[in-house]
């Protein structure tokens, strides 16, 4: 499917390229194959390309002398996409997540919000197979696609200037895990022991945009004994290959 793309200047050495303002997983595969395709065509001229939701930058080395000339091109390497039918292929991440009181500070709050029981939005937390979109605010914090409607929720109006490392949280119509100690305005309903970013490895963190997650729920000694294992570092991270 053809989305029509508009194009815009992003300073001397930049293009935006935007897809209609929507949150979808066959748009986002769109935006990672375009960008791929731009990298590989266009890798000697390309410094850089940063993809979003529904948006692709790309920072070319020198300044960008004739707009019109360079958007004719990225137009016609994307006309090469559309006839492309190769499956894209990405990893399922099976993600523990610990919803005991003591690290899901918000669930009985937000369950009183949108009228749910507890045990209900842990239900329709873990259900779904979340799309990763793509990671930012924070190294390693995946923004994620999936989220059951019934448990979007606003952010809150005051964040916390505190959030513990792991914790997982809702916010508007998005859930994510903060891989790190940092402030935060979204309603935290649990906690991951995972590490999300290691600056160690490469790469540092183990998802990528288009890369698919599910969670699942431990309690709270499954939730220390990971812990301790990935301190060991004899802790495997479950995930299969899946086709999309």
């Amino acid at each position: 499917m053809a989305f029509k793309l508009s194009y815009k200047p992003y300073g001397e050495q930049a293009i935006l390229i935007e897809w209609p303002n929507k949150i979808q997983d066959h748009m986002l595969y769109d935006v990672l194959e375009f960008k791929t395709r731009i990298e590989s065509g266009l890798s000697e001229r390309v410094k850089e390309s940063r993809s979003a939701y529904q948006s692709l930058l790309i920072v070319y080395e020198g300044k960008v002398n004739d707009f019109d000339t360079e958007v004719e091109l990225l137009k016609s390497i994307y006309q090469t996409l559309n006839s492309s039918q190769k499956k894209k292929q990405s990893r399922l991440w099976k993600i523990p997540v610990c919803y005991s009181s003591e690290f899901a500070i918000d669930i009985e709050n937000l369950a009183g919000s949108i009228r749910i029981p507890a045990s209900e939005i842990i239900k329709l937390h873990t259900e779904p197979i979340y799309t990763v979109c793509f990671i930012g605010f924070l190294p390693g914090f995946l923004y994620l696609s999936g989220l059951n409607e019934i448990l979007n929720t606003p952010r809150k109006a005051a964040p916390r200037l505190k959030v513990e490392k792991g914790a997982v949280a809702i916010g508007g119509n998005q859930t994510g895990i903060y891989p790190q100690e940092s402030p935060g305005g979204w309603h935290v309903i649990g906690n991951s022991p995972i590490e999300f970013f290691n600056a160690e490895k490469t790469p540092p963190c183990f998802a990528k945009a288009g890369d698919q997650l599910k969670f699942y729920e431990v309690d709270v000694n499954r939730h220390q004994q990971i812990t301790q294992e990935i301190t060991n570092q004899t802790y495997s991270l479950e995930s299969e290959l899946v086709n999309d």
